[in-house]
């Protein structure tokens, strides 16, 4: 990700809002963005941007996705798998042993098949009808 991204990145979100994001998230998302944050990545598929998503090491052999957003369009295509696959490597690389990720109830099914266990969950956690689910992806 460079800052020249930013645009795709947020149509990324507006694809994804409301189904998979609260409204009221695409403030914090452009501040992450704006923030140029390291390890951020995007994943193309034909020449187009088809998702984003990053890795943050948190210590203690602990680990965060940050903002994993996919082309609804390019569903089917492998492209989740493709960027847990790359989450799960950098993970392995940085010798983390559990990676934290918070999601929405409408999407930690898909956190699940790749192991992820829901820790908690909290209703309205994004916002109004947007539940917080917060899931751990031990390696």
């Amino acid at each position: 990700y460079v800052v020249a991204d930013k645009s795709v990145c947020l149509a990324l979100f507006d694809m994804n809002c409301p189904e998979y994001f609260a409204a009221n998230e695409k403030a914090d998302y452009c501040l992450f963005l704006d923030s140029k944050p390291v390890g951020y990545e995007l994943c193309t598929l034909n020449g187009s941007v088809a998702g984003a998503f990053g890795v943050t090491d948190h210590g203690s052999n602990q680990s965060r996705i940050d903002w994993i957003l996919l082309d609804l369009n390019q569903q089917g295509a492998g492209v989740g798998t493709s960027i847990m696959t790359r989450v799960i490597e950098r993970a392995i690389q940085m010798e983390v042993v559990t990676i934290h990720i918070a999601t929405s109830h409408k999407a930690f099914g898909f956190f699940e098949k790749f192991g992820a266990v829901t820790v908690s969950r909290t209703e309205h956690g994004w916002g109004a009808g947007m539940h917080k689910i917060e899931m751990e992806l031990r390696l």
